[in-house]
């Protein structure tokens, strides 16, 4: 009988970023060590359905070899994956993946999985939620405002008065629960802000409003549970007007530098505020924190918590534990070990309730 775990990656689903998850799920089911696991991918294609293809023994050329059909393999029985995998990979970024509804329904069936848990990847994903978090914890950010999509479609006018005199120009206009700079719109003036409010509202019903902060974008990652560990820092320029979806996928203009050639009092900063932020959503696993130093005024301020954050061995995210010294395949092998360990701790808290009603 073979001693390997059974590894269930689950990718694709129904958001804008289906593509980048097919990418994330080829990267991680070839770097993952098949001598210590089997991997059995589970793909979400956009209408939502689930298929269950064969068991993977060997490096995948394309992503192509991914996009299971309907016609040939079969939709699993997702209530019986507690009995086909040891633990899940989920790799949908997004809405219904990153936002905790996908965690919500391993947690149901009783799977361990790697990753942030159900509130926090639900805080994490709702920039307005989750601002008011860091609010609370004393994280240095940017002003804000959020509105809903109704209260535009009854009080533009007004709400863009409310923006120019309280936030100014520039500003960003993003969907409160969107991913990979999907929907966000840099705004300069009063016309270009009423249809960046539109825009946004395609994607939610729900958008946050930032003031513009000039500064230098700085990159850091968190690996672990209740005593999380830190990576390098790293900085994102981009030669486009923001690091937007464009920047991040499409781009050759694009430079990450990592490490970042920033000074050491702002990498500790980066680091106490990253652990801060983690704990204050109750992450675990990982999570990449990203921030602006205003190298003016010598001032750091979180940006935002990404608990799925891009995870090809080129993103940020690896490339960050890479030149701390954790290669890919071991980060992968990481990150398994803090999902079981995870779910371990909760079993605790079920014997506890059992003991009670005894």
């Amino acid at each position: 009988m073979s001693n390997k775990r059974k590894l269930g990656v689950i990718y694709g689903g129904k958001s804008s970023e289906h593509e980048v998850s097919i990418h994330t799920a080829l990267s991680v089911i070839n770097a993952v060590d098949k001598t210590h696991y089997d991997v059995l991918p589970i793909y979400v294609n956009v209408t939502g359905q689930w298929v269950q293809g064969p068991w993977i023994e060997k490096e995948l050329a394309h992503v192509d070899e991914l996009r299971f059909s309907l016609d040939s393999h079969q939709a699993p029985d997702v209530f019986a994956l507690k009995n086909m995998v040891d633990v899940i990979f989920p790799v949908i970024h997004g809405p219904n993946g990153e936002d905790g509804t996908l965690q919500g329904f391993l947690e149901i069936i009783g799977v361990p999985y790697v990753g942030c848990g159900v509130l926090s990847s639900a805080v994490g994903m709702d920039k307005v939620v989750m601002k008011e978090v860091f609010a609370s914890a004393g994280l240095r950010q940017c002003k804000y405002q959020s509105y809903l999509r109704s209260e535009l479609e009854r009080n533009m006018a007004a709400i863009c008065d409310k923006i120019e005199a309280e936030l100014g120009l520039p500003c960003f206009v993003k969907p409160a629960n969107m991913g990979s700079s999907v929907g966000i719109s840099k705004v300069k003036d009063r016309a270009g802000l009423e249809e960046a409010l539109r825009f946004a509202a395609r994607f939610d019903r729900k958008i946050i409003v930032e003031a513009f902060i000039s500064g230098r974008e700085l990159e850091i990652g968190v690996l672990g549970n209740d005593e999380p560990a830190t990576s390098v820092v790293g900085e994102i320029t981009s030669s486009n007007e923001f690091y937007d979806y464009e920047a991040k996928y499409k781009s050759n203009g694009t430079r990450l530098d990592i490490p970042a050639n920033v000074p050491e009092s702002v990498v500790e900063r980066m680091k106490e505020m990253a652990v801060k932020a983690f704990k204050a959503l109750d992450c675990s696993g990982l999570s990449r924190v990203d921030f602006f130093w205003d190298e003016a005024n010598d001032v750091v301020y979180i940006n935002e918590i990404n608990t799925v954050p891009g995870f090809t061995a080129f993103s940020m995210y690896p490339m960050l534990w890479k030149e701390a010294g954790v290669s890919y395949p071991a980060l992968i092998d990481r990150l398994i070990q803090f999902g079981i360990e995870r779910y371990e701790e909760k079993k605790a808290n079920e014997l506890v309730a059992e003991q009670f009603n005894d």
